[in-house]
C-alpha cells in the first residue's frame, strides 16, 4: 500500500515495472496513513495498492471496498466493488494523448502510448485524440498553489529540527526565504526562466482566506472544464503517458514539473492506474539525444539528463477514469495488460 499526493504510488510503480492505482479521494480510508500535512481540501493525499498485476489490485479493492470498511470509518462511502463493471467485455471509447503540452514526453513515453493505442484499436476499441486544457495554469496556479497555499508553513513545521532529504533541499530553502525576496527573485527570473519565476511566486502562498476560497473555486471550475471536455467526446476512459523511464539518482528534485503527467489527476481527483507495457529501446536512447523540451530551460535539460542510459528499463502508460469509477479504471488497465501480454507471447 502507498499514499499518493502527486504520483507517489504511480511513479514508483512506473519506474519499477509494476502496477499501481490511486483511487478517488475518500473512497478508501486515510485514517492514520494520510499525508503529514493535513487540512488541504484540494490535491488530497489518497491511499492505494501496488502489485505485480492488475488482478492483484482488484483483489485488494474487493476486500477494502466493503460495508465492513464503512463501519470501521464512517467517512468512507459505502460503495462496494462492482464486479459487473470490472468483468465487462464491452468495447470502450478511449481518449488518449501523447503529450500534456507542458513537459515534452521522452521518446519511450510517446512510443508506449502509440503502441497501446494500436493494440486497443486492433482489439475493437475506439481510440480518440484528447488534449489537456491549460496545463501550465493547472500546474502552477492550481496544483502548486494548493500544495503551498500556506506558504509551506505546515510542511516547514513538520520538518523543524529534522534532517531535510536532499531531494527537498531546494524547495525547503526557497520556502524559508522572506516573501519580499521570493518576489524579487521571481521578477528577475521572469526574463530568464519563466517557469522558475512562476514557481517562486507560487511559494508565496495565497495570502488571505478569501483568496484561498477563490483557489478552491478555481480548482472546481477546472475540474468541471475537464469533465465537460471528456463528456463532449463521450469517453469511457482516458490513456496518457506515465513518467518513464526511472530517473538517474538525484534527478527527481531537478525536474518536478515532469511529474504533472501524474499530479494532474490528484488535482482533478480522478482514479488513475499504471500498467507497464514496454521497455526502453536503443532507438529510444538515440532519439533522446535530440530532446529539447517545450521551454528549453533548466527543467527540460534536467529531464533529458535524468533519462540517459536507460535501455532495458520499464515503460508504462497511465489509465484514467472519472471519479468513483475505480472498477472501470481497473477494467481498462486489465485490458491493456492482457493485450500487451498477448503481443509478447510467441504465436
Amino acid at each position: 500500500m502507498g499514499t499518493d499526493t502527486g504520483g507517489s504510488i504511480r511513479i514508483p510503480a512506473s519506474f519499477c515495472g509494476v502496477c499501481g492505482i490511486r483511487v478517488t479521494g475518500y473512497r478508501l480510508s486515510n485514517s492514520g496513513v494520510a499525508s503529514a500535512v493535513k487540512g488541504r481540501k484540494t490535491v488530497v493525499t489518497v491511499t492505494g495498492p501496488l502489485a505485480w498485476d492488475v488482478e492483484s489490485l482488484a483483489l485488494c479493492l474487493r476486500a477494502l471496498l466493503s460495508e465492513h470498511m464503512h463501519r470501521l470509518d464512517p467517512t468512507v462511502p459505502f460503495l462496494p466493488f462492482r464486479e459487473e463493471v470490472y468483468s465487462s467485455n464491452r468495447p470502450l471509447r478511449i481518449g488518449y494523448y501523447e503529450s500534456d503540452g507542458f513537459t515534452q514526453p521522452s521518446p519511450s513515453m510517446a512510443r508506449a502510448v502509440k503502441l497501446t493505442c494500436r493494440l486497443l484499436r486492433d482489439a475493437g476499441h475506439q481510440v480518440i485524440p484528447f488534449s489537456v486544457p491549460r496545463t501550465e495554469y493547472a500546474f502552477f496556479h492550481l496544483f502548486l498553489g494548493s500544495l503551498f497555499a500556506d506558504e509551506g508553513a505546515s510542511l516547514l513545521e513538520k520538518l523543524k529540527g529534522d534532517i531535510v532529504d536532499p531531494s527537498m533541499k531546494n524547495t525547503v530553502t526557497s520556502l524559508r526565504l522572506p516573501d519580499s525576496l521570493k518576489r524579487f527573485l521571481a521578477w528577475i527570473w521572469k526574463y530568464i526562466e519563466p517557469r522558475v519565476s512562476q514557481g517562486l511566486e507560487t511559494l508565496c502562498g495565497v495570502g488571505t482566506p478569501k483568496k484561498l476560497w477563490e483557489l478552491h473555486t478555481a480548482v472546481e471550475e477546472y475540474q468541471q472544464e475537464f469533465i465537460a471536455k471528456w463528456r463532449s467526446l463521450d469517453l469511457d476512459v482516458l490513456l496518457s503517458p506515465a513518467l518513464d523511464p526511472a530517473f538517474f539518482v538525484g534527478y527527481p528534485a531537478k525536474t518536478q514539473e515532469s511529474s504533472f503527467y501524474l499530479g494532474l489527476y490528484n488535482l482533478l481527483n480522478f482514479p488513475a492506474g499504471i500498467v507497464p507495457v514496454t521497455t526502453v529501446t536503443p532507438q529510444d536512447e538515440k532519439e533522446l539525444a535530440f530532446y529539447r523540451g517545450y521551454y528549453r530551460d533548466r527543467f527540460d535539460k534536467s529531464f533529458q539528463e535524468a533519462l540517459r542510459g536507460s535501455v532495458g528499463l520499464s515503460v508504462a502508460v497511465q489509465c484514467i477514469a472519472l471519479p468513483w469509477e475505480e472498477e472501470l479504471c481497473l477494467r481498462f488497465m486489465k485490458e491493456v495488460e492482457t493485450l500487451v501480454k498477448n503481443k509478447m507471447e510467441p504465436k
